[in-house]
């Protein structure tokens, strides 16, 4: 039997020392590559036809048409993703002219869309609410559900800790992502990340409910040998269901197109984080009140 809870000092140093660096490089470092979601703009799709063009040829389109700032990202095949500032009508239409301009009948816009800088601030806060909203309920949920153990309250606050140190982690990977293969924020992301939580949920309710149901047992050990116990019976089962998770995300990854990539990423960094802080950070928690109590002092290990 592996003893996970005699080493959580490891797992959870490690875990902080994760966390830091992700709000550094959120907070000081280069932070996240935020979408027109959030920033407001426009953003356009273009197909070339029949010729080959080099993302320094769109580049010099853009700036013919008074957007030199340009994003430009290659998506393959002739194919570009453009992210400039609002784009007018007028605006619009340069684009098109200097399209027809450079490349005459073998460019077309496939996609335009824009987003004011209202609606963006609107996207911002609506995404805040709703993964406070989410916590507040998983909560909720964590305290009826085990309602009938000890201390309920511990699990719903343990579940939100893992919670915040999953979206934190993930947050830092998106901020060298972004820097590496232009990874965007966007809208998709949020419905990522309110993915994840659902997921890192649920694989912490796994391995609580298995706790619970030891605790239940009263065999007469202290509570961390209860944890561990649960924790080697339900790593397997964890491990297991994310492994074919993640599969089928790499697959789709592989497949499914510039479209859905940024998407793809945030649930397979939600897949393998969840299960990481599902049994290396809730689970630690658990015992860490139990043995200190809320504020830190030190219990005496009493038997479950």
């Amino acid at each position: 039997m592996i003893d996970f809870v005699g080493k959580r000092i490891w797992f959870i140093g490690l875990s902080v020392i994760l966390v830091i660096v992700s709000g550094l490089l959120f907070l000081v470092g280069p932070g996240l590559n935020q979408g027109i979601d959030f920033t407001g703009g426009t953003s356009t799709s273009i197909q070339f036809d029949d010729v080959t063009i080099e993302t320094d040829d769109v580049r010099s389109v853009f700036a013919e048409a008074g957007f030199a700032d340009a994003i430009i990202q290659n998506t393959g095949e002739g194919n570009f993703f453009i992210r400039t500032s609002v784009q007018s009508e007028s605006d619009q239409d340069d684009v098109e002219a200097a399209l027809n301009r450079s490349y005459p009948g073998t460019a077309k816009r496939t996609e335009v869309t824009t987003v004011g800088k209202s609606v963006a601030d609107d996207t911002i806060s609506n995404a805040i609410t709703a993964i406070v909203v989410a916590a507040v309920f998983i909560i909720l949920f964590l305290f009826w559900a085990f309602r009938a153990v000890p201390s309920a309250y511990r699990y719903g606050l343990a579940a939100v800790i893992a919670l915040a140190h999953d979206v934190i982690l993930t947050l830092g990977l998106f901020v060298i992502l972004g820097e590496l293969i232009n990874a965007e924020v966007n809208a998709s992301f949020i419905v990522g990340t309110l993915t994840v939580i659902g997921y890192s949920v649920n694989d912490t309710i796994v391995v609580f409910d298995r706790i619970r149901e030891n605790v239940r047992l009263g065999t007469g050990r202290s509570f961390r040998a209860v944890v561990n116990q649960s924790l080697n019976e339900s790593i397997m089962r964890s491990l297991s269901t994310s492994f074919t998770t993640a599969l089928v995300i790499v697959a789709m990854l592989l497949f499914g197109g510039e479209t859905l990539r940024d998407f793809l990423l945030v649930l397979l960094a939600g897949v393998v984080v969840g299960t990481y802080s599902s049994i290396f950070i809730a689970a630690q928690a658990l015992v860490f009140w139990e043995e200190r109590g809320l504020f830190g002092r030190r219990k005496a290990v009493e038997a479950s």
